[in-house]
């Protein structure tokens, strides 16, 4: 049996609110789960997240495979870092998870089109210097002929 750390939908509609589950890979989103190992809201502002530290520790070295999501909600509160620190041995006492994760702000039109445009220019650039890099290259070998 295949153990997944994923979500698990609860809540109203459009009022979304998760659990973190430890479920057989085969049953659905809102089926049975073998442990409760947390919650996140994303609703709040910003989003909370809880989870509890020894479930998830347990299920990993049991060879749970998080869901992308799951794995990206991990990360940001600073878990991965602590069970990678705690798998090789170093001392992780004084780190502490957060219980809040930022929301990234949405890009609009215009920031997408100056990150397109500078990126660009940035390659635009960088041929740039490379064509110039290749005319000396060229250039050299005939200066080592004439002398």
């Amino acid at each position: 049996m295949a153990v997944h750390l994923r979500l698990r939908r609860m809540g109203a509609k459009k009022k979304a609110f998760y659990r973190i589950v430890a479920t057989d890979s085969r049953r659905a989103r809102g089926g049975s789960y073998l442990e409760n190992l947390g919650t996140y809201n994303p609703i709040t502002k910003p989003a909370e997240v809880k989870v509890s530290e020894e479930g998830l520790t347990r299920w990993l070295d049991r060879g749970a495979i998080p869901t992308d999501t799951v794995r990206t909600l991990l990360t940001q509160i600073g878990f991965s870092t602590k069970y990678q620190k705690a798998k090789r041995g170093e001392d992780v006492s004084d780190i502490t998870l957060k219980t809040t994760i930022k929301e990234r702000p949405k890009k609009t039109r215009k920031m997408k089109k100056a990150a397109l445009a500078a990126a660009e220019a940035a390659k635009a650039e960088q041929t740039a210097e490379e064509t110039k890099a290749e005319a000396e290259a060229e250039s050299a070998p005939e200066a080592e002929k004439e002398s």
